[in-house]
């Protein structure tokens, strides 16, 4: 019994001799590769013929690989979109102008990115975006004058400390003359920067009361969390 696809044989037979892959055929034509592996099992190809097949492969693969990475990239984008949609639905129901919520959020920022040594509320990050935050909460917080804000920056040894500086005063609204200590890491010397990391910068705004404050509020309201969900739980 004839295949339903055997109408195309001679034509598919004569593609293969031209060096098209047997993905190649079969994506074209829809023809089973069981079906195109009885057809072929008998074609037999030239040197030149075989070397245009493998050519033909490579440059098949490479297409597939392109659009598997456009696939992947299209679907990342969509994730992203979902999250960011379910991310604005919350932040709708939650009321930023309630100093008691700005002041936890803060205190849980303060426990990952907050100094602790030190007896002083400082905080160090590479992300503009969370000093940002952290400046206009102390301001909202606890009325601080951010013009008396202190600056520190760590950068690699091939960057710019006046560049930096000029970025880092314009990120935060704050003075340049508040920028004064500048530490290079002689590790890094030898290495090339990416164009995007920019340091890390530290603001110091001096209040020991407000790091012991936001230390507390932070370990209390994680202690009370855990317990409530985790209740006797113990890792390990």
């Amino acid at each position: 019994m004839k295949s339903r696809w055997y109408g195309l044989k001679d034509k598919v037979v004569k593609l293969r001799k031209q060096g098209f892959s047997m993905n190649m055929i079969e994506n074209r034509y829809g023809i089973a590769r069981s079906t195109l592996s009885g057809w072929f099992r008998k074609v037999k190809l030239t040197s030149a013929q075989k070397r245009k097949l493998l050519k033909n492969s490579r440059v098949g693969l490479i297409a597939a690989r392109r659009k598997a990475v456009l696939w992947h990239n299209a679907q990342k984008e969509k994730r992203l979109k979902e999250a960011e949609t379910q991310a604005i639905k919350t932040i709708k129901s939650i009321d930023i102008a309630d100093k008691k919520i700005l002041e936890l959020a803060l205190a849980i920022l303060y426990m990952g990115e907050g100094t602790k040594r030190k007896v002083e509320t400082a905080m160090g990050s590479s992300n503009p975006l969370a000093l940002k935050f952290f400046l206009a909460t102390l301001k909202a917080l606890y009325n601080l004058d951010l013009k008396k804000i202190k600056c520190q920056l760590n950068l690699r040894a091939d960057q710019n400390p006046k560049k930096m500086k000029r970025f880092w005063s314009k990120e935060l609204k704050l003075p340049l003359n508040n920028f004064r200590h500048v530490n290079l890491d002689k590790r890094t010397i030898g290495s090339k920067t990416y164009p995007y990391y920019k340091g890390v910068c530290y603001v110091y705004c001096g209040n020991v009361a407000i790091q012991r404050k936001l230390i507390c509020l932070s370990e209390i309201f994680c202690r009370k969390v855990v317990k409530k969900y985790l209740g006797t739980w113990r890792s390990g």
